[in-house]
C-alpha cells in the first residue's frame, strides 16, 4: 500500500532513521515505530520514505539460520565425543543423523520435511537390519563357522595365518607403536565417515544421496545376508572362549586412544562392544565402507596422487582390521567383492534406463542424441 502525506512528508522524514526492523516467518506481521504512531495512530503498520509509506518486510534468512544451527551442533557434538568418546552404537548414531538433518530443515516447507522423514526411515532400516541379522543366525540355528575362513587364508598366504605373523611380528605388549595409534585411528573412522557422507550428500545433491544409498543399501543387505547364512567367528575370538583355531591374539583397538590420552573413546568401544555382532566377520563391513566411499567419489578425482592417496583408505583399513585380529584376510577381501558387485549391478541398471530415457532429436541431415553428464560415483 502506498499513501501521499503531501505536506507531513518533511515531518515523517524525522522519524524514518527509528523505523524498526521486523522479521517475518512467510507473514506479513510488522510493528511500527512509536513515534510515528504518535503522529499517525490509525496508519497501517509502515515505514516512512520520502513522504511515501510502503510495508516494511524483511524475511529471515533460513538458510544462515540452518547454517549457524549446524555449525553449533558440530561444535556440541565435537566437545561431546572428546568427553565420552565416539558415538558407536547404532541408535545413537542414527538420533545424532536425524538431529542434524532437523536443523538442516528449519524453515523448510513440510513437504521437505516429509520427504526428510521417509529418507531417515531408509537409513533407520538399514541400522536394524544389522541388528536384526545377529539374533536371526542364533534362531535359525546356522552352526558359527570357525575355521573355514582362516583356511581360506592360509592357502593364500602359503600355510601361514597373517593375523599370527603380522601381531608376532609387529605387537608390543610392553610399548605402543605409532602403527598402533594409527589403527585405531583408522578404525574407529569406520563411524564417522561413511555417515557423514551419507548427510553432506543428503544436504548437498539428493540425487547423488540417491545413487549413494541404493549401492549402499545393497552392501549391506548382502553383508547381512551373509552373517545369517555363514555366522563367522573373527580372529580374536577364534582363539578363545572355546575356539582353538588360532592361538590366543590381542584385540588392542582402542589401545591407541589410550596411549593418546583419550580414555573416553576407549571407554566408548568398551560400551559399543556390548550391542555389536561378534560374529558379523565376514564379509567385513569396515573394509567394505571405507572401500565404498573411496568408490563412489573416485570417478570425480582427476589427479592420480590424489586418487593414490584415496586409495591408502581402503588399504590402511584392511592391514588395520588384520593387526587388531578384528578380521581375517579374507574378510576384507569379501567386503571389498561386495562393494565392486553392488556398483556393477547399479551402474548396469542405470545405464539401462539413461538409453531409455536420453533425450534425441531428428534433423534433416541425420539423428543427434544427448548423451547424460557423468555423475558422481562409479
Amino acid at each position: 500500500m502506498v499513501v501521499d502525506f503531501g505536506a507531513e512528508a518533511v515531518a515523517a522524514e524525522a522519524f524514518e532513521a527509528e523505523a524498526f526492523e521486523a522479521q517475518t516467518f512467510r507473514g506479513e506481521a510488522v510493528k511500527v515505530d512509536s513515534a510515528y504512531d504518535a503522529v499517525h495512530p490509525f496508519a497501517e503498520p509502515t515505514v516512512l520514505s520520502w513522504g511515501r509509506v510502503s510495508r516494511f518486510r524483511i524475511r529471515i534468512r533460513w538458510g544462515s539460520v540452518r547454517l549457524l544451527l549446524m555449525t553449533a551442533y558440530v561444535v556440541v557434538y565435537v566437545r561431546w565425543s572428546l568427553r565420552h568418546g565416539i558415538v558407536v552404537d547404532p541408535i545413537s548414531s542414527l538420533v545424532s543423523v536425524g538431529v542434524l538433518l532437523a536443523f538442516a530443515h528449519v524453515g523448510r516447507p513440510w513437504r521437505s520435511w516429509a520427504r526428510l522423514v521417509g529418507d531417515a526411515a531408509i537409513y533407520a532400516a538399514m541400522i536394524f537390519a544389522y541388528g536384526a541379522s545377529y539374533g536371526l543366525a542364533a534362531r535359525l540355528g546356522r552352526p558359527r563357522q570357525v575355521e573355514a575362513i582362516r583356511n581360506i587364508d592360509r592357502l593364500l598366504f602359503l600355510g601361514t595365518d597373517p593375523n599370527v605373523w603380522i601381531q608376532q611380528h609387529f605387537y608390543d605388549a610392553a610399548h605402543v607403536r605409532w602403527y598402533d595409534v594409527a589403527a585405531s585411528i583408522v578404525y574407529f573412522t569406520h563411524f564417522v565417515v561413511p555417515a557423514t557422507v551419507i548427510v553432506v550428500l543428503w544436504l548437498v545433491d539428493r540425487d547423488q544421496w540417491v545413487r549413494f544409498m541404493k549401492r549402499f543399501a545393497t552392501v549391506l543387505f548382502i553383508a547381512c545376508a551373509s552373517f545369517v547364512v555363514i555366522p563367522t567367528v573373527p580372529p580374536w575370538l577364534a582363539g578363545e572362549g572355546g575356539y582353538t583355531a588360532l592361538p590366543r591374539l590381542a584385540r588392542p583397538v582402542s589401545r591407541g586412544w589410550q596411549h593418546l590420552g583419550l580414555t573416553v573413546f576407549a571407554h566408548a568401544w568398551d560400551v559399543g562392544k556390548g550391542w555389536s555382532n561378534p560374529i558379523a566377520a565376514m564379509p567385513s563391513l569396515h573394509a567394505a565402507f571405507s572401500m565404498f566411499v573411496v568408490v563412489f567419489f573416485f570417478p570425480k578425482v582427476h589427479r592420480r596422487w590424489i586418487k593414490a592417496l584415496l586409495l591408502t583408505f581402503p588399504i590402511a583399513m584392511g592391514l588395520s582390521l588384520v593387526y587388531l585380529a578384528e578380521h581375517y584376510v579374507t574378510d576384507v577381501l569379501g567386503g571389498w567383492l561386495v562393494v565392486g558387485a553392488s556398483f556393477l549391478l547399479w551402474n548396469r541398471i542405470e545405464r539401462r534406463r539413461r538409453s531409455h530415457t536420453a533425450p534425441s532429436s531428428s534433423t534433416l541431415g541425420g539423428t543427434t542424441s544427448e548423451q547424460p553428464q557423468q555423475a558422481v560415483g562409479v
